[in-house]
């Protein structure tokens, strides 16, 4: 099936939008395809604010109206837990609160941007999207991360080459409850970085001390900012370390 398929006979739907890579590409198909798509963003302490100034900044591009939906994450017990199935609840609690939004909009259909390169497999977030009967047409369709890529810079998308972005709970390791506090220290501290010029990294959380992750051809401009990193993110992580093993490149 291609995409103009699809909604050729979808002709109207919510679309969960993260401002991300996927969700962007999946907002401009259905726009141009004719569908009558509103945007529905989940805001949590789990999404950094670039990402809701993205998302805003892309349906003004498109003229695609966006609703933003607050959820409280934390007052589900088992994402506060964080333990191995923390992706799976937070997911149900994040689509059956758009699900309300959508509904009293008048829409019976739900979309996400989840691509045939996602290996679905048994992972928690996914099941949750099946049970809760969210669709999800780059899959159906077969459409690969790379593709979305390459056609979202076709279709003039600004967000064609952003990297990948996971929410920022995974910062936190498996097993440790997840405090809001910390997440915002998370989130500033990874805002520092992105001044310094580093992008595609990630900043984890290893007990009180902030873990570095960077791709390997960033390694000498860390060993040059060295300081600069070091003093900036101890505004809050009083140790900040490095991980020697390269980070691998975003899709």
């Amino acid at each position: 099936m291609k995409l103009e398929e699809f909604f050729g006979e979808v002709k109207e739907a919510a679309a969960a939008f993260s401002g991300g890579v996927d969700s962007a590409f999946l907002l401009w198909a259905a726009k141009t395809c004719g569908c009558r798509v509103r945007a529905y963003y989940a805001r949590t302490v789990f999404q950094p604010a670039f990402e809701l100034e993205d998302a805003r900044r892309l349906c003004r591009e498109l003229d695609v109206p966006l609703s933003i939906v607050d959820v409280d994450i934390l007052a589900v017990p088992e994402v506060l837990a964080n333990g191995p199935e923390r992706c799976y609840y937070c997911k149900q609690a994040l689509f059956s609160a758009l699900w309300d939004a959508a509904r009293q909009d008048g829409f019976d259909t739900m979309l996400d941007g989840t691509n045939a390169s996602d290996d679905a497999g048994d992972r928690p977030g996914m099941r949750a999207l099946r049970e809760l009967k969210v669709r999800s047409p780059l899959r159906e369709c077969g459409i690969t991360k790379s593709q979305v890529r390459a056609m979202s810079k076709e279709a003039g998308l600004f967000t064609w080459n952003k990297p990948a972005y996971a929410c920022l709970a995974t910062r936190i390791p498996t097993g440790t409850a997840i405090e809001a506090p910390v997440l915002q220290a998370v989130e500033q501290a990874e805002a520092a970085l992105t001044e310094l010029g580093f992008s595609d990294f990630r900043v984890r959380v290893l007990k009180t001390a902030a873990r570095i992750q960077i791709t390997e051809d960033q390694m000498p401009l860390v060993m040059e900012k060295r300081a600069e990193i070091t003093s900036r993110l101890r505004a809050w992580f009083p140790a900040v370390l490095l991980d020697l093993e390269p980070r691998k490149a975003s899709d």
